[in-house]
């Protein structure tokens, strides 16, 4: 279980140090900001919905801990050229790893998600993780 901990750890730290959607949202028509007040971690997403209910753009700009840039990096992957509905299930895919207490398999549609598996024990740590799901969300719910 150590080799698949360092590798999870390093998933976190490659997708901190080099993360996916990060840009500017002034040009979205949907965005939405969450803040975690324990922390001072914040991002504001920003998300466009095709006719056909495929996500066809994402960025998202804030500032935040390793795992909170980590977990927007992952989901911005996941989630690019989705449908709405797609997203919906990781957002619950991944809520409910977060609620597992370290005691649950991540589901395989995850992918790289499955990292934060680990979080889900760090209770205080957990909001870092969910701030960007929580923002898309928003998006997802208030995107024509």
């Amino acid at each position: 279980m150590s080799d698949l901990n360092d590798l999870y750890r390093e998933v976190i730290l490659d997708h901190s140090r080099r993360p996916v959607g990060r840009g500017d949202v002034s040009g979205f028509a949907t965005t939405h900001h969450e803040l975690n007040p324990t922390c001072g971690d914040e991002i504001t997403l920003g998300v466009e919905i095709a006719p056909d209910g495929r996500i066809s753009a994402l960025a998202w700009e804030g500032s935040g801990c390793s795992i909170s840039t980590a977990s927007a990096s992952v989901m911005s992957d996941l989630v690019r050229d989705g449908t709405r509905e797609e997203a919906a299930g990781l957002i619950a895919d991944f809520r409910a790893l977060m609620r597992g207490g370290g005691e649950m398999e991540p589901a395989e549609s995850l992918g790289d998600a499955a990292a934060f598996a680990g979080v889900s024990r760090l209770v205080t740590r957990v909001k870092c993780a969910m701030l960007p799901w929580v923002a898309l969300e928003a998006c997802l719910r208030t995107a024509p």
